[in-house]
């Protein structure tokens, strides 16, 4: 049973229900992406003898992830008031809470605002790099709701920097944390950024792909951007970066020159390569040899596919083993 096939109760409840579903929980995982920088170093700070500020360095990683989730769903609530009647032409978009009328527009409105203020309140707290990260984010997607998501192009690289800005955000959050009496100096790659912007984009492509086959006629009403594209068009793109994002990905695990100082001299990383590239396929197969409506969707590709599932898991542990292993 998911959150969405939930019928909500009535009065008090459905309000709060609507309102949580108006945050897209399934979004989520999309904040997973501040943990990036902390996996990455873990080589970096994780000292047995300090766990007390070994402790801190995770919380604080955890406590952005956490600040984000409010600054996104905000973005969310924001963006669902704006294409409502846009949303309404939508098949499964519709039942969305704003656009079914279970979450006034007013309340919405009140309540995302909120999120807004309280999230980068709290992401100053953190540092002044967070924060302004935050900041950053909240100007990119208004932005790209009043302008961007017009222009094509534009819209689906403007989808990828967010995804960019949240890599950062992770990286700024814990850099400088003291530990063992010392600051700490995260050693993060510019292809650990470029990588997350390749495959970002990659999967905004797809995403658009889907929604222009499933759309039909309808694609303009449901969303305005794709009578801009045509399925030959994306299919194009995606294929001009999807060996774009394994090459860059492939040189970020080479030692030397090509990598950030913390990854192991005998490019032992190059192991997680083969679960880089099934998991590219595999989402390009899920696409294109057996799409459904959940494509529009990335995030419930990521939650549902049992074998990206494992092979994600098989790719952290990997490179759990390979960090540690050379630290």
């Amino acid at each position: 049973m998911t959150v969405d096939s939930v019928t909500p109760p009535r009065g008090i409840t459905a309000l709060a229900w609507g309102l949580f579903k108006a945050m897209r929980p399934r979004q989520f995982t999309k904040n997973g992406l501040i943990l990036v920088a902390l996996f990455f170093t873990v080589n970096e700070w994780w000292d047995p003898d300090e766990i007390g500020d070994v402790a801190k360095i995770i919380g604080t990683n955890l406590a952005a992830v956490g600040i984000f989730t409010l600054v996104t769903s905000s973005i969310y609530i924001l963006n669902d008031i704006a294409d409502v009647e846009k949303d309404r032409a939508h098949p499964k978009k519709r039942f969305r809470p704003i656009a079914s009328g279970v979450l006034p527009v007013p309340l919405a409105a009140i309540t995302g605002g909120l999120f807004a203020i309280g999230g980068l309140a709290l992401a100053f707290v953190i540092n002044t790099e967070f924060g302004l990260a935050a900041v950053s984010y909240i100007v990119l997607m208004l932005a790209y709701n009043l302008f961007l998501k017009h222009q094509v192009i534009l819209d689906v690289m403007s989808i990828s920097a967010g995804f960019v800005i949240r890599a950062i955000a992770g990286s700024v959050a814990i850099d400088g944390t003291m530990i063992g009496g010392k600051a700490l100096d995260l050693t993060i790659s510019p292809w650990l950024y470029i990588v997350t912007a390749l495959g970002a984009l990659f999967i905004a492509i797809a995403k658009r792909r889907t929604e222009l086959v499933h759309a039909g006629d309808s694609a303009g009403d449901q969303r305005a951007i794709l009578k801009q594209y045509t399925i030959p068009f994306l299919d194009m793109m995606t294929a001009v970066v999807t060996p774009a994002t394994l090459v860059a990905y492939s040189l970020y695990t080479f030692g030397g020159a090509f990598a950030a100082a913390n990854l192991p001299d005998n490019n032992a990383m190059m192991l997680t390569i083969p679960f880089v590239v099934y998991g590219i396929f595999r989402y390009l197969y899920l696409i294109y040899v057996k799409p459904t409506p959940d494509a529009e969707s990335p995030e419930e590709i990521l939650l549902t596919d049992k074998p990206l599932i494992l092979n994600i898991l098989a790719w952290l542990i990997t490179a759990s083993v390979v960090l540690l292993a050379n630290s």
